[in-house]
């Protein structure tokens, strides 16, 4: 079920955001079945067990969809802008630029490949993959 801060930080978007949102945490709620979700850093975020798995953002360039182990997904459609980090994002501006089969896969493996990012501050930083 989606937290209702979710579906208020969706309604308070432009009209063509609130439908990428609202077409964007349907899907995500969907495909992690066993996930919470609450608005976190001022954004709604998914977490498996704790750990922060994928989320959405306004941004300048658009809606920015983020994995936080996107990175080591090897998919050419999302952008690692880091070193550091794992995590990988995609923009978009119009909900017909969000194709689902590619949303799905992404999710699918968000759930097969995660890195610890619940932990990293006890870690000092320091990012181990969990999955």
């Amino acid at each position: 079920m989606i937290n209702p801060d979710i579906l208020d930080y969706n309604d308070k978007q432009s009209d063509s955001d609130q439908e990428m949102c609202a077409l964007l945490s349907k899907i995500i709620d969907l495909e992690l079945k066993d996930s919470e979700n609450k608005i976190w850093h001022a954004h709604p975020v998914w977490f498996l067990e704790g750990n922060p798995i994928v989320g959405y953002s306004k941004q300048k360039k658009g809606i920015r969809l983020m994995f936080w182990s996107g990175k080591s997904f090897n998919e050419e459609k999302l952008n690692v802008e880091g070193e550091k980090f794992q995590d990988a994002s995609v923009f978009f501006n119009d909900k017909t630029e969000i194709d689902e089969v590619d949303l799905k896969c992404w999710l699918a493996k968000s759930i097969e490949i995660q890195w610890d990012y619940k932990n990293i501050v006890k870690r000092k930083g320091e990012l181990v993959r969990l999955k």
